[in-house]
């Protein structure tokens, strides 16, 4: 059984690109990079501003860095720069007003982007949704939601945390905690939202539920293209791309956009992967999984 798994890698990988390419997936990919990207800056906005006046006031200590630094941080830094830059002159003038809006924007662009999704991954997994209109953008909405909340939370984490360890040093004079581990389990910590992220979008988002066995392969899948694509996008716009030719003071948005339209793409070649290997392993031919 094993054995079959791993024969059935390649055939299912091989079905998803082609099935990628010809159930339209590149359009679908722009989609949903173009309501992310008119999603970004409201959700970056309302997200930092609301999770920094909550760690404001549990730690005078609070730095505005770390905040963006954890939404942006897996970003190629050719990427990130030009966005973080103006994220923080419009930060620094910000006000309730502005987060209420930007929430409010970024609940309705970010919505689009999760719906493109959903498509992609119903058409992916071959399902068929059940779910009428008013429950499917609901649930989209709660997915934007979600996602504020959990890096939300995340940020008050790492606030709380030195605390937390100073207190347990306290208590606990003989137990020796390492120095620097703050850091590193802010950086797992940072690694790991990436991966709850792609694994909500293959449990909740297809039109059936699906085994956790059946979305692995395509989740780690995502991850591991995502880093690749990554590292290799930040040499490509630093080493040779010239996007300031061409766009002038685009430039930066532009890249972005590009960048979003990779992890996008990527996704769906995930969820493609995922619903060709069920076929796959069920006995069906890799003829069939490419119709």
């Amino acid at each position: 059984m094993l054995l079959s798994f791993f024969s059935a890698l390649p055939v299912a990988l091989v079905a998803a690109a082609k099935r990628f390419s010809s159930k339209q997936g590149w359009v679908l990919s722009s989609h949903i990079a173009m309501s992310l990207m008119l999603a970004l800056f409201p959700f970056v906005l309302f997200t930092v501003a609301l999770a920094g006046a909550i760690a404001g006031e549990l730690s005078q200590n609070f730095e505005l860095e770390d905040m963006v630094d954890l939404v942006f941080g897996a970003w190629p830094e050719a990427v990130a720069d030009p966005i973080v830059s103006e994220l923080y002159s419009v930060l620094a003038a910000s006000n309730s007003r502005l987060m209420t809006i930007g929430g409010v924007l970024a609940l309705y662009f970010a919505s689009n982007g999760v719906d493109a999704i959903r498509l992609a991954m119903v058409q992916a997994y071959r399902d068929e949704d059940p779910r009428p209109f008013w429950k499917s953008r609901l649930l989209c909405i709660l997915f934007v939601i979600l996602g504020g909340a959990g890096i939300m939370a995340t940020a008050v984490f790492e606030f709380l945390l030195p605390f937390t360890t100073q207190y347990l040093a306290e208590f606990f004079p003989q137990i020796q905690f390492p120095s620097g581990w703050e850091s590193g389990l802010n950086g797992l910590l940072a690694a790991l939202m990436p991966i709850a992220a792609v694994l909500a979008c293959h449990v909740w988002l297809p039109g059936h539920v699906h085994g956790v066995l059946q979305i692995l392969p395509g989740a780690l899948l995502t991850v591991l293209l995502w880093w690749a694509a990554s590292w290799m996008f930040a040499m490509y716009v630093g080493g040779f791309a010239r996007y300031s030719a061409t766009y002038a003071g685009l430039a930066g948005a532009m890249a972005a956009l590009i960048f979003l339209y990779l992890i996008a793409a990527i996704l769906i070649l995930g969820a493609e992967f995922n619903g060709a290997l069920i076929r796959v392993l069920d006995g069906k031919s890799s003829k069939t999984t490419t119709i």
